[in-house]
């Protein structure tokens, strides 16, 4: 493996990469919804864990960049941030009921 400070910035970087795009994702299903269903955001399961993914990647990179923070600490903001992603994808979707889910079927 690489060493832990090359590892880190890569972390760094591909996360700072993702994070306008993520951004852009909140904001245009926000736009789609106001379209579909006439309200740009309903505390829907989906659209509330997206904004608790979201807080969560915006935190590491502000910690990454303002705090300094880097090796475990930024590392485990990571890894909490990663976390709230794959339960945002999965847990969602198959355990919670909403209008994006699969939890009912």
């Amino acid at each position: 493996l690489p060493a832990s400070a090359t590892l880190d910035k890569f972390a760094y970087r591909v996360n700072a990469t993702v994070f306008p795009l993520w951004t852009f994702t909140i904001i245009a299903g926000s736009i789609w919804a106001e379209a579909a269903w006439g309200r740009y955001w309903g505390w829907d399961p989906k659209e509330t864990w997206s904004f608790i993914t979201w807080v969560a990647y915006a935190a590491y990179l502000h910690a990454r960049a303002t705090a300094g923070w880097k090796g475990r600490k930024a590392a485990y903001l990571g890894l909490i941030a990663f976390a709230c992603y794959l339960f945002n994808y999965y847990g969602v979707n198959i355990f919670i009921t909403g209008k994006h889910s699969y939890a009912g079927v």
